[in-house]
């Protein structure tokens, strides 16, 4: 390998995730402090590869790109393995996170995902085609994400 081939490759160090990503929320939030206000900027992102592993991170940062960044990290390390039945779940289920409380159940294959925001993107990115979903209580995106993540977590095995 000559020099030049080595100056070529040096822009792409960065190995392609395997991971589809979706930003949820992106949030300006301030400190004040005693010369004003300091800016920094917290990220809600959802990670999966659409064959039934999701995670869901959060994280700040002095940038978008840093917050975006961190937080994708926070999410692989929160990764989740999904028991699918098909291209469905296996059962109904109820979870209560917080203030958020989510029912997601199982539907007939070609109904699609009949779901909102939050629900609708983690659900997609862990591969679930065909599922009906309920959020009440909240429209806090980072806590339906999280609670939907949980009932996902506790779905048992399909038969």
């Amino acid at each position: 390998m000559s020099r030049n081939d080595n100056r070529k490759n040096r822009g792409s160090r960065r190995e392609r995730s395997d991971f589809d990503q979706k930003l949820l929320d992106l949030a300006r939030v301030t400190r004040v402090v005693k010369g004003g206000r300091r800016f920094r900027f917290r990220a809600t992102l959802v990670i999966g590869d659409r064959k039934g592993r999701v995670g869901v991170g959060v994280s700040k940062g002095s940038d978008v790109s840093d917050a975006i960044q961190k937080s994708f990290n926070d999410a692989k390390k929160h990764l989740i393995n999904v028991k699918m039945k098909g291209s469905t779940i296996s059962h109904e289920v109820l979870m209560k996170l917080g203030s958020a409380k989510i029912l997601i159940k199982p539907a007939a294959k070609g109904r699609g995902i009949i779901a909102g925001g939050a629900v609708r993107a983690v659900m997609e990115l862990a591969g679930i085609k065909d599922v009906v979903s309920k959020s009440f209580r909240t429209s806090n995106k980072l806590n339906v994400a999280r609670a939907t993540v949980e009932a996902l977590k506790a779905l048992k095995e399909p038969r």
